[in-house]
């Protein structure tokens, strides 16, 4: 109810009648202030007269005025400067913290709201505001996607930072293991994560010219070179492979002279996967990448469009794996298994766009950041079930950007029920007003 409230107030929904304050002040409300998302009172700057003097300070809102002294603000200065307490029901006077007693107005939510809200909470239909998607105006919808489509690019940029921190401020590391994470394409994304941030680059790099080497190292690391982690009813045809045991021997080796320690091989899935996903011919992939030198931000940041992107995450596996899916056994037909042209625009989606993004904004660099909004722009809308869900219900899909927005959408507001904070769910609630 509180969260209604509060959209009644930012909307300004309110009744027609002369406002009032529990004693009988008037109160006229000039501007209703800008919303508070961290700590403090919830709107801050409003402007309200009350019996005609104009007071500039701050609103709190709640469901029930006790509120007030449930959430501690009696005790608190923060909440000194509350110009007015807006409440549904105010069962109590309250006081600040430097004693004064703030005004109390008792803003009803309007009923038509709170049915629909109800009705956008209910729905078993997903979205639950379909019915109004194809009424909505092209400019709308542009404007709602591209702030979803930032907000998603704000996100991630946060946790490329949090990246950035645990490689110690290495861009150029971060980069790879963000390139990592996304070569594990959803099921093994935190398996990839942590294989790439227990690489140690400075000591990889003394044998970059050597793809064997960095072979040993990648898979070493990501434990699948220890006999114990191998699947029992396999051991004895890997143990056998002689590929197998020259990596293991060349990994010793390396791991003895830079002290390596592997991550838990437990953590890699192959359940439902396909073969061309297993981690060996990923991290083989990842390998011959690092090898020609195509996974470094450096690299990355001179290309200026798609095609030159494309062109420098093109890799293949190594000579081994053209036959082979996992350790022993020829269980594939020779095949270079390059990456697809659609997992190459996933990665450059998922990868490209936000490290270009972030990076733009820690060099204050204008140039990179509009390059990765263009692009999304360029690239063709992902195929998956949200994208197909919002075209079913007639919101169409031009492009990468549409489907990184609409994402946005279904997880921080569909999925949390954030109706309110949706400017589709306001469309919505206000139709539904007007109709009523």
């Amino acid at each position: 109810m509180e969260k209604l409230i509060h959209y009644v107030w930012k909307h300004r929904l309110f009744p027609l009648a002369q406002l009032v304050t529990t004693d009988n002040q008037s109160v006229e409300v000039i501007d209703v202030g800008l919303p508070n998302s961290n700590a403090g009172p919830d709107f801050f700057n409003a402007k309200v007269k009350i019996d005609g003097t104009l007071w500039v300070g701050n609103v709190e809102i709640h469901d029930k005025a006790s509120d007030w002294f449930t959430h501690r603000h009696d005790t608190d200065a923060h909440y000194n400067n509350v110009v007015l307490h807006v409440v549904e029901q105010a069962d109590t006077t309250v006081r600040k913290q430097n004693g004064d007693v703030p005004p109390q107005l008792v803003l009803p939510v309007p009923q038509a709201v709170k049915l629909n809200y109800k009705e956008l909470l209910d729905a078993d239909a997903y979205p639950p505001c379909y019915k109004i998607v194809p009424e909505l105006s092209r400019l709308t919808v542009h404007s709602w996607l591209s702030a979803l489509q930032t907000e998603r690019l704000e996100q991630r940029t946060t946790a490329i930072s949090e990246r950035l921190k645990a490689c110690n401020g290495n861009w150029e590391a971060t980069y790879f293991v963000s390139l990592a994470r996304n070569f594990g394409f959803g099921i093994n994304g935190d398996a990839f994560e942590q294989w790439a941030k227990s690489i140690p680059f400075h000591a990889v790099d003394h044998h970059r010219d050597d793809l064997f080497q960095v072979e040993a190292i990648f898979m070493g690391q990501a434990g699948l070179l220890q006999a114990d982690a191998l699947p029992k009813q396999h051991h004895e045809k890997v143990i056998a492979d002689a590929y197998f045991r020259r990596l293991q021997s060349e990994y010793k080796y390396l791991a003895h002279k830079f002290s390596l320690t592997p991550i838990d091989a437990q953590q890699w899935r192959f359940l439902r996967l396909r073969p061309q996903n297993f981690p060996y011919i990923r991290i083989a992939q990842l390998a011959q990448l690092y090898y020609n030198r195509r996974s470094g931000l450096a690299e990355l940041i001179d290309c200026t469009t798609i095609k030159e992107v494309t062109e420098l995450l093109q890799t293949q596996v190594t000579p081994y794996w053209e036959t082979h899916y996992t350790f022993g056994g020829n269980d594939s037909r020779q095949s270079k298994k390059n990456l697809s042209k659609a997992s190459i625009e996933l990665i450059i989606i998922n990868t490209v766009v936000p490290i270009l993004f972030a990076y733009g904004r820690y060099k204050m660099s204008e140039k990179l950041c509009d390059r990765a909004f263009a692009f999304l722009e360029a690239l063709k809308a992902e195929k998956n079930h949200i994208v197909r869900m919002w075209e079913e219900v007639g919101l169409k899909v031009e492009n990468g950007g549409d489907s990184q927005a609409l994402i946005q959408l279904k997880k921080d507001y569909c999925d949390r029920k954030e109706c309110l904070r949706c400017r589709i769910g306001y469309e919505y609630l206000k139709q539904k007003k007007q109709e009523q």
